[in-house]
């Protein structure tokens, strides 16, 4: 009998006839995954709990002809219940993992799921605030798929320094000479957000301004999007989880 076994993240959940689902799932070492979990949604289900989304376990596959079918689920990280209790934590968790989910096959990569695995653990126990840890989930899956933006130099001309443009469509800062009718302007602040995001320099985001955070929230939703060539539908959520 065919099988396997992977460490997974929930991303989402279908219905599937009157009692299974159809569960999508980030795996560690096998990708993208897409299984029927039967019976699931019987209350006697046994691993029901285990699969909802922003779950984190071990799971055993039975690989099917065109889906496959969950065997058993260990939970291994409980991190559902403390993050749907949370407003501001669920739409930043659910914008993670439509990220995840659109990010595409091709990029379902171990980096990505330890990535996606520690933003998920960081909102659960609440470590920061909930929008930053989204922006620098964000920044940091663009930057593992080869779309790191340029913040120490001009995306188009590369000429180093402190530029105060920013436009997605090029891919991060640009300079006075470059910077078409659209950009961005970019305070110093703001600057300085982005690349502590990006690094993990979590001391100096979380004593960033407000103004400086909501203007670097709004440029990296309109980046991401950009290079997802597709809207994140959860971002209509996040109005107010910062």
């Amino acid at each position: 009998m065919p099988t396997y076994r992977d460490e997974v993240v929930v991303l989402r959940t279908h219905k599937l006839g009157e009692a299974d689902r159809i569960v999508t799932m980030l795996s560690r070492h096998h990708g993208k995954v897409r299984a029927v979990a039967k019976g699931v949604r019987r209350t006697t289900s046994r691993i029901g709990a285990r699969l909802e989304p922003f779950m984190v376990a071990e799971a055993q596959f039975f690989v099917g002809r065109n889906l496959d079918i969950v065997q058993q689920a260990v939970t291994l990280g409980t991190y559902g219940a403390d993050i749907a209790a949370d407003y501001d934590r669920y739409t930043a968790a659910s914008a993670m993992v439509e990220t995840a989910d659109r990010l595409g096959d091709a990029e379902a990569t171990p980096q990505q799921y330890l990535l996606l695995l520690g933003g998920l653990r960081s909102l659960a126990a609440g470590a920061h605030g909930s929008r930053s840890i989204l922006d620098s989930y964000l920044l940091r899956a663009m930057a593992l798929s080869g779309w790191a933006p340029g913040l120490d130099a001009c995306a188009r001309c590369g000429t180093e320094g402190a530029h105060g443009w920013f436009l997605a469509q090029a891919g991060g800062m640009v300079c006075d000479a470059c910077a078409p009718a659209g950009s961005a302007r970019i305070e110093p602040g703001t600057a300085s957000l982005l690349r502590a995001l990006l690094s993990g320099d979590w001391e100096t985001v979380d004593s960033s301004a407000p103004r400086s955070a909501a203007a670097a929230s709004g440029l990296i939703a309109a980046y991401a999007q950009w290079h997802l060539e597709r809207g994140i539908r959860s971002f209509s959520q996040l109005e107010h989880a910062r």
